[in-house]
């Protein structure tokens, strides 16, 4: 595997204007290649996932710390093809955010939501993951040494397999406990229900508008489905009491939900479910304004807490879970080429894809 002498990319030239509709571009074109740094590599791609994030970026105004034109792109694998000596041809998952390490946030515990951190696609200069290379630090990289499937696939532990590691640590979720995830057809969602599973819940309530996902949700760790469609709250809540009451498990109490939509409908929902002693764990982001009551937190002695993708020390821990089948990566993604970025775009910004994309290069 040579160094490049140049980056091939699809890079973001200008994200669309929300506000007047006119359309964003995004191009092939070629950058230079970053000189390493004493702690850095470059990798190869092998894939790089499309993320609901890439997608806030180029349609809906979220702005990148790192302005247009960049591309985005964060969640890759690949194999290492420059560097230091051992670390060549190593295959390789780059974590969606990379700390510092050496701040009073990352010294809590907390890096992964560190204020320095790097991000591929929006903060790692102009580079992402819809190339053919990325330079990164190397220090926070998970190696992949029991590979079951192309390397490509392996891009949606980068945050999709990860984000929900993280979350359930947040909610402290342990053997027994009754978990609700909201938005568990979506590509985080399905990852979150197999996770919680993965670590020891009890009874699982996969809730979601897609009756045909919904369904397979029951393959992969939801215990009991809820169509949401045309319900509102107090529908939901009455089929959840009829759910728990078949499952012989508590509906007041204990629940801890976790809400991958980002939409307001999804958040809306969650905050109306949220009961005695429950926690609500925000995976989902969104754009929307939701309004609530905070005294009903004291009353039911409840938590909200957010949630910021995942340590990459526990990437391994995703890995292994991945590896030994307890997370099934393989039923929920299928690659392209990445000469279709635009066309993978459109059909996500639209729902019209069933699975996550991974763009594999094919410059």
């Amino acid at each position: 595997m040579a160094k490049p002498t140049k980056i091939q990319t699809w890079q973001m030239v200008r994200p669309t204007d929300p506000k007047t509709g006119e359309k964003g571009v995004i191009e092939r074109t070629e950058i230079d290649v970053p000189a390493l740094g004493p702690g850095d590599v470059l990798v190869e791609i092998a894939g790089c996932g499309v993320c609901h994030t890439d997608l806030g970026y180029f349609y809906d105004g979220v702005p990148t710390v790192v302005p247009a034109p960049l591309t985005l792109g964060h969640e890759i694998s690949g194999t290492v093809v420059d560097g230091p000596a051992d670390w060549i041809g190593k295959e390789v998952i780059v974590p969606a955010v990379m700390p510092c390490n050496n701040c009073p946030i990352c010294d809590a515990g907390r890096g992964n939501r560190c204020l320095g951190q790097k991000m591929p696609g929006n903060s790692v200069g102009i580079y992402g993951g819809f190339s053919s290379h990325i330079a990164v630090p190397y220090q926070d990289l998970c190696v992949v040494t029991n590979r079951k499937y192309p390397l490509s696939h392996y891009a949606v532990v980068a945050d999709a397999g990860t984000t929900p590691y993280q979350a359930a640590l947040r909610a402290d979720v342990k053997p027994g406990d009754n978990v609700i995830v909201i938005g568990s057809t979506g590509g985080v969602g399905i990852y979150m229900t197999q996770t919680v599973k993965a670590l020891g819940a009890g009874c699982v309530i996969a809730m979601g508008r897609n009756e045909e996902k919904l369904a397979k949700n029951l393959e992969y760790g939801a215990d009991a489905t809820v169509n949401l469609k045309d319900k509102d709250a107090k529908a939901v809540k009455a089929e959840m009491k009829a759910i728990c009451k078949e499952k012989g498990v508590p509906s007041a109490f204990g629940w801890k939900i976790f809400e991958c939509t980002g939409s307001k409908p999804g958040q809306d929902l969650a905050l109306a479910l949220l009961s005695f002693t429950g926690k609500l764990v925000v995976v989902g982001y969104g754009m929307a304004k939701s309004e609530y009551m905070f005294s009903k937190l004291m009353a039911f002695d409840a938590e909200i807490i957010g949630t910021w993708g995942c340590l990459p020390k526990y990437y391994p821990e995703v890995l292994k879970l991945v590896e030994t089948g307890k997370i099934q990566i393989e039923p929920f993604l299928e690659t392209r080429p990445m000469s279709t970025i635009a066309e993978v775009f459109e059909q996500q910004h639209a729902g019209q894809t069933e699975r996550r994309i991974v763009l594999e290069p094919d410059f």
